[in-house]
């Protein structure tokens, strides 16, 4: 951990109480009809923030935290995603085979209420795999009493949330050719967002709007092609030249390649009900080896904004033309009103796979701000004149050559584990992993179905010594207030809460509990397995304040992570538990 002098801590605290006057809060991002004790959506508010307004448990007190009872789920691959809490019940669900549990919060112990085991699609090969395991990130849920599953195998259904009865199941990917789903859904209004994985198999990516209450396909965007299929009107982004023109999805691609271009929609979707847009970010381009796919590659590595009810474009960012290191753009979206050099900006923060983190203005797509918050050699600064990349040349990818020491590793800075914003302090939460790699490039030919790279990666552990780092970040000026380093890379995602505290998990099994200001750890407790999912706040039914974490290691870091996380099951044992801890 980052040490601090008395006098430059004594300085930080003062900034927060600065920023919590007014520098930087959340946006209006969650339903007024939503009780403050809730956990409805992916990321508890339609911007992302995972902050629970919830004080109870605070800086004080914290050390008093106790297990209070667990629930096993009888899975033992990768738990990504968190749990949903709705009125007296919560809703845990696991990998594939995906299954759903409804607990009861009013009862001792949370005894079942009822389960929901996900239809085994006929078309799906066994075993199924994904890119990286078989994981699910996450439900969502509808006013009306509907739960949205998302099914690895390529579908998405709706169940009703009182019974677990489906009510209607779709199909929203093609399992046979490598499409899955795994991302969680967003719910708006009434539609329910979700987005498809496969670009390691060359998958052409895409969101798509369904009816909440029917299933009825109300619209779908794909991520490459011609402007007709992108839904996008006019210039995709006017602040820069270099995303001005007709079709960019088809002419920056050789041939027909976009086709299979990859740019996939597998990561966290955001909202902004006043803009009334959907902002989200497209994986890395398909194949993985950049000489095979010359050309911009747009759009892969771009976020998107896009108009709720009709799924067109109003903006597109894409973060590096022609990626070569496999640093997809899924990661999420945080939305923040921040407050920058005297003007309040309705911002969009973003720590992308790169290693550069970007403030954005979401209204209009226009880079603000973009600086390293970890190893990043690839490239030397953001040109925020053009919102291009200024590239350092030693480690360009070139036919057949091997390119050494790039920093950070395809599996990035960050990967799909979300940060959290605390609007009392001004600051950004960060789970992040601390590694390199060296890349070689080889031939790969497209076949239906079959992984689509022509590269072979080996990553190891980068500057400093350590495979992980959690950061507090201040995204108005793009630098960091404190970090601490782990010994794995942080596979978690975060949560800030209003009593002071930021939570994360780590990949041997700690959850911890740090001071949200100076970055001090005050509590941590051994869950049963490495911990890849992100932790929430809730109420329960006796009024009291409750934090709850679902362990289960799996995903990339579980799968080796290119050979940098070998020895991780030398840390931990599998299998998914869900652990609620009170005071």
């Amino acid at each position: 951990m980052r040490r601090f002098r008395p006098e430059a801590l004594a300085l930080l605290v003062v900034g927060a109480a600065g920023r919590a006057a007014g520098q930087a809060r959340a946006a209006k991002q969650w339903p007024e009809t939503v009780p403050v004790g809730e956990w409805q959506l992916p990321g508890r508010d339609y911007g992302m923030t995972r902050f629970s307004p919830l004080g109870q448990i605070t800086a004080a007190n914290v050390s008093g935290l106790k297990p209070v009872w667990s629930f096993s789920t009888g899975s033992i691959r990768a738990h990504e995603g968190s749990p949903l809490v709705v009125g007296g019940t919560m809703y845990v669900h696991t990998p594939f085979p995906n299954t759903v549990y409804a607990l009861d919060l009013t009862r001792a112990g949370a005894p079942m209420l009822w389960t929901y085991a996900a239809p085994q699609s006929p078309r799906a090969p066994t075993p199924l795999t994904g890119c990286c395991d078989v994981g699910s990130r996450g439900l969502a849920y509808h006013p009306s009493g509907k739960l949205y599953v998302p099914i690895l195998s390529g579908e998405l259904a709706a169940i009703d949330a009182k019974t677990g009865k489906e009510i209607w199941r779709v199909q929203n990917a093609d399992i046979k050719a490598g499409a899955t789903v795994a991302s969680a859904p967003l719910v708006v209004k009434d539609l329910v967002i979700i987005g498809v994985s496969g670009a390691d198999y060359g998958v052409r990516g895409y969101l798509t709007a369904y009816d909440a209450n029917t299933g009825r396909l109300v619209w779908r965007g794909y991520s490459t092609g011609p402007d007709t299929e992108v839904l996008l009107e006019g210039e995709a982004n006017s602040q820069y030249a270099s995303h001005k023109g007709r079709d960019l999805g088809v002419t920056t691609w050789s041939g027909d390649s976009w086709q299979h271009g990859g740019a996939t929609t597998g990561g966290w979707i955001s909202y902004d009900p006043d803009l009334d847009l959907l902002f989200y970010g497209t994986d890395q381009a398909g194949p993985a080896n950049p000489t095979l796919r010359p050309g911009d590659n747009k759009w892969a590595q771009t976020i998107f904004a896009r108009v709720l009810a009709t799924g067109k474009v109003k903006w597109a960012y894409q973060i590096a033309p022609h990626e070569e290191w496999g640093y997809g753009g899924a990661n999420e979206n945080i939305l923040v009103d921040l407050k920058m050099s005297g003007t309040t900006i309705k911002a969009l923060v973003h720590f992308d796979r790169n290693g550069f983190a970007y403030t954005l203005d979401r209204s209009v797509g226009k880079v603000l701000l973009a600086e390293k918050y970890g190893p990043a050699n690839w490239a030397l600064r953001i040109d925020l004149g053009t919102g291009l990349p200024v590239r350092d040349g030693r480690y360009t990818t070139a036919t057949n050559a091997r390119v050494l020491g790039v920093c950070p590793a395809s599996i990035g800075a960050k990967y799909l584990q979300p940060a959290a914003f605390a609007p009392p302090t001004g600051l950004f939460y960060v789970p992040l992993n601390n590694l390199c790699m060296d890349m070689t490039t080889a031939p790969a030919v497209f076949t239906l179905g079959q992984p689509f790279l022509g590269v072979r990666i080996k990553a190891a552990t980068g500057p400093g010594g350590v495979r992980g780092r959690f950061i507090a970040w201040d995204a108005a000026t793009g630098s960091i207030a404190w970090e601490i380093k782990e010994s794995f890379p942080v596979a978690s995602g975060a949560l800030a809460t209003a009593g002071g505290l930021v939570f994360y998990g780590t990949a041997d099994g700690w959850l911890k509990a740090i001071d949200a200001v100076a970055g001090r750890e005050l509590w941590r407790f051994k869950t049963p397995s490495g911990i890849v999912s992100a932790p929430i706040s809730f109420n329960g039914p006796d009024g009291r304040q409750y934090i709850a974490v679902l362990s289960g290691m799996g995903g990339w870091i579980g799968l080796g992570a290119n050979g940098a996380t070998s020895d991780i099951w030398s840390a931990t044992n599998p299998g998914g538990v869900l652990t609620v801890f009170g005071l």
